[in-house]
């Protein structure tokens, strides 16, 4: 098909073509300002017969319009499409950006996507987080969402699949919000609107942290039961414990960054996994941080250094200080770091044979509050454990073990204090 090139030029601004089985929209929306290059909006219409080329006239129509409201001077795009354009943009790691994806395909577009963003408001908004928190398929109340048959029917005697509400967490809510505003935010940058709704928009309150580490009895039950089951295993249990550092900090630390005459190792990075391919990143507050190793500790890692070199010897493989700490338990690549899924995975299986009902993060709530129930200055755990703020983070979170130390801190101080005489 031939593009229009000129104001003013008759031939066709889409065409709708077969794929497979489905049909796809496509219309001509001009030259990209940034690229030069000829831009296109398009639309997937599932099956091929009259039904959905019907449908596909519809959606040309659509975007053909949407087109024109876009060139217009006092109209606005769409929340779809400033999404997509926004995500071209926006400087997002890859695992966040795979979350903002998920929430935006199945929550955010169907229900926001065709509103042009100049008519969206702050009381849209807040009654589109309500109606997440009431149901997160906003169901209207309708006992069945999924139906077995098209038109009118029976839904009972259609065995449609009964839907029960269930609402979306307020954290997810608030995630869901931080994406709209941060499109908006891009939108009014771009002067396709002159205020961010979104800033004023009442989001709900966020959920107090729960922390539930694991007793000190627990712990000593996991760290011994893991070093039963395997000696690599039992130390990055015993690691994380004593540091508190993240699960894919531990994953992507390298012997280059353990000190172990001087007692420290460095945070530089973190390690993930997404759709099985692995990624080194950086820390999640993007912060470098050096943690104090304790005796018993440097003794573990040093054996557990002996161990790897003897396991690269034995391989026939050359050892370099650039090597994960911990390795895949998975064939016998040394360079291949341990997935923080398996991580997690293997925890859990090992707190649940123990009948501990825990999970691999609270292990980093356990040196937390040990740490400040035994006095330990609140800056000082802040930084160990990698928050932000200075601590204000660590006292959100551990409000209450903070209370405790602070409670501590009063007698010892009281004990000081020369005693009154009768």
């Amino acid at each position: 098909m031939s593009e229009p090139t000129a104001k003013g030029d008759n031939r066709k601004r889409g065409n709708i073509r077969q794929r497979g089985k489905s049909l796809q929209v496509r219309v001509y929306a001009g030259i990209d300002p940034v690229t030069g290059r000829q831009s296109y909006l398009t639309e997937t219409v599932k099956g091929t017969d009259k039904a959905a080329h019907r449908q596909a006239q519809k959606v040309m129509t659509r975007l053909q319009a949407q087109v024109d409201r876009q060139r217009g001077p006092d109209s606005s795009v769409t929340l779809s499409y400033a999404i997509d354009e926004w995500l071209k943009t926006a400087d997002i790691e890859a695992t966040t950006r795979h979350g903002y994806v998920g929430y935006i395909n199945r929550t955010i577009k169907p229900a926001l996507g065709k509103i042009a963003v100049n008519k969206l408001t702050a009381r849209a908004l807040e009654t589109f987080y309500a109606e997440l928190r009431r149901c997160r398929v906003r169901c209207d109340g309708r006992p069945y969402i999924e139906h077995k048959l098209e038109g009118d029917h029976d839904c009972k005697v259609a065995k449609c699949k009964p839907h029960k509400c269930s609402g979306m967490a307020n954290s997810s809510v608030r995630q869901i919000h931080s994406i709209i505003s941060g499109v908006l935010n891009a939108a009014v940058r771009w002067e396709w609107i002159s205020t961010n709704p979104a800033q004023i928009a009442q989001r709900p309150r966020q959920t107090a942290p729960q922390p539930d580490p694991p007793s000190p009895a627990e712990a000593a039950r996991l760290v011994e039961k893991a070093f039963a089951l395997d000696e690599d295993w039992g130390t990055l249990v015993w690691l994380v414990m004593t540091t508190g550092i993240r699960r894919g900090e531990a994953c992507a630390l390298r012997w280059s960054r353990v000190d172990l005459d001087e007692g420290i190792i460095e945070i530089r990075r973190s390690y993930t996994k997404l759709r099985g391919v692995g990624q080194e990143k950086d820390t999640k507050t993007h912060q470098m941080r050096r943690i104090a190793l304790d005796t018993e500790t440097i003794v573990l890692l040093r054996e557990h250094k002996a161990r790897m070199q003897q396991r690269c010897h034995e391989l026939g493989a050359k050892w370099s200080e650039n090597s994960f700490v911990f390795t895949s338990t998975r064939g016998s690549d040394l360079n291949e770091p341990y997935s923080p899924d398996a991580v997690s995975s293997r925890y859990k299986k090992m707190a649940t044979r123990l009948g501990i009902d825990t999970h691999i993060h609270a292990l980093r709530h356990y040196s937390a509050t040990e740490l400040l129930t035994a006095g330990v200055d609140l800056r000082t755990v802040a930084g160990r454990l990698g928050h932000g703020g200075g601590g204000a983070t660590t006292l959100r979170v551990y409000a209450a073990w903070v209370a405790a130390a602070d409670r501590k801190a009063a007698e010892v101080l009281g004990s000081r204090m020369p005693k009154r005489r009768p």
